[in-house]
């Protein structure tokens, strides 16, 4: 009886680099009757805990882990399961970065900021076969539409989302892949772009003109 109990949790599996984000997230999943949550810090190592349990219900990445490349981790995962449902979740959701994955075959962008107990709904949601999105960024103008005229590059871009995620010049040229110098070297030139003091200071220009 119990073995069947079991095989009836929805079986998540969530991929996030931020430890006590990941731990939380687990603890309060895990207390939900219907859910059962696998962990992984990376998405080599979601992967891997894929093939390990043979087939998951949800599966959830962070966007700025290692190993993602933007959105081409999730592009893998989609793949991987075989059609099983897999989103994003992001410390800086945007209408932009939601469009795009769902372009990509995504199942959601769920926020960080969203509560424990709303997440473990949009879990039960998305595993039922529907798309989640956010009632907020529906309403957002599309990203392209809302800035023509952005002065930053797509590398850039990608960097100051991670600045709006607090992350420091050493994190991020670890999750790039690229040498802090020239995360550095970035970080100056966004400044200069936003006429920013500093990477605080650029990160307040972004989502007040809605870059973030």
């Amino acid at each position: 009886m119990i073995a069947e109990q079991a095989s009836e949790k929805t079986k998540v599996l969530i991929a996030d680099d931020h430890s006590m984000v990941l731990e939380v997230l687990s603890l309060f999943l895990t207390s939900q009757p219907d859910l059962a949550v696998i962990s992984a810090t990376n998405l080599d190592e979601a992967l891997d805990k894929l093939k390990e349990e043979g087939t998951v219900d949800v599966v959830l990445l962070d966007y700025n882990m290692p190993g993602m490349n933007g959105l081409e981790g999730l592009k893998k995962m989609i793949e991987a399961t075989e059609g099983k449902p897999v989103g994003i979740i992001t410390g800086t959701p945007t209408r932009k970065l939601l469009d795009e994955t769902l372009e990509m075959g995504g199942a959601s962008l769920i926020p960080k900021t969203m509560q424990a107990r709303s997440l473990a709904n949009a879990i039960r949601f998305i595993a039922s076969g529907e798309v989640y999105t956010p009632l907020s960024l529906m309403h957002e103008e599309p990203a392209q539409a809302a800035n023509p005229d952005s002065p930053l590059s797509d590398r850039e871009m990608t960097v100051l989302n991670f600045l709006g995620e607090g992350k420091q010049n050493k994190e991020i040229a670890y999750e790039l892949d690229l040498s802090e110098a020239t995360i550095k070297m970035h970080v100056r030139s966004i400044c200069t772009k936003l006429s920013a003091n500093n990477r605080t200071h650029a990160v307040f220009i972004a989502r007040n003109s809605g870059l973030l």
